[in-house]
């Protein structure tokens, strides 16, 4: 049986291109919330009745139920959404119950967190769209931050990255055009701030000078070498 905290109908919510969240711990709260700050409306479950209290009138539609159960998800109309993020953690059983009843209903988008390898692997297997591990990945991010002079660090599939950092000195004082630096270091550099200005994309004319923060992307291990010079 679920809980209801609506202001309008689960069935409404589906219709106006809006997120339903499943579970709603620190990850799924803090995703919860984020979206409807960004103005996206959210169907938030949990199964703890003190939790869905603690959300109600934060969240769209907050409902307390068991999400393993298919009839409870039809019931919300979650079948209707286009997009679903399973935040269960502590309970992978329930994760990965939940996110079976998910796709059978086919039209959702998935968005899964898993707690470990062997949990991610279960989810990418069962053919979850999007595997998130946001403990694992948060501390690869930062490892990457912490022991170079990067500024911030995006990892995407096939090896490749983005980085933000400060040009090195062989990068400086002269046009990108005639540096050859893609030839030389396997590496693009693609955008460019100036200190107290506004991103903006790089052309064969760029000059950057050591104030300056940039974007570099190719593979993890050129980009990172090429960041880490002097």
């Amino acid at each position: 049986m679920a809980k209801n905290f609506f202001s309008r109908s689960p069935e409404s919510a589906a219709q106006a291109d809006s997120v339903v969240v499943i579970g709603l711990g620190r990850f799924g709260g803090s995703l919860a919330l984020e979206l409807e700050a960004q103005g996206t409306e959210v169907l938030g479950i949990d199964s703890s009745e003190d939790t869905v209290q603690s959300y109600n009138g934060r969240l769209t539609h907050v409902v307390r139920a068991d999400s393993t159960k298919e009839e409870v998800l039809r019931q919300l109309s979650v079948h209707e959404f286009d997009r679903a993020v399973v935040g269960i953690g502590s309970d992978i059983e329930a994760s990965i119950l939940t996110t079976s009843r998910l796709l059978t209903f086919k039209k959702p988008q998935i968005w899964a967190k898993a707690i470990s390898e062997p949990h991610a692997e279960i989810l990418n297997q069962l053919g979850v769209d999007h595997v998130i591990r946001p403990e694992h990945d948060m501390g690869k991010r930062v490892a990457h931050l912490v022991r170079g002079s990067l500024l911030d660090y995006v990892e995407f599939e096939d090896d490749f990255v983005m980085i933000r950092t400060s040009p090195p000195t062989e990068a400086r004082d002269r046009p990108l055009g005639v540096l050859g630096l893609r030839d030389k270091y396997g590496i693009t550099i693609v955008a460019v701030k100036r200190p107290g200005g506004i991103w903006g994309h790089t052309t064969a004319q760029t000059v950057l000078y050591d104030d300056d923060q940039i974007i570099v992307q190719g593979s993890k291990t050129q980009a990172e070498r090429f960041s880490n010079m002097p």
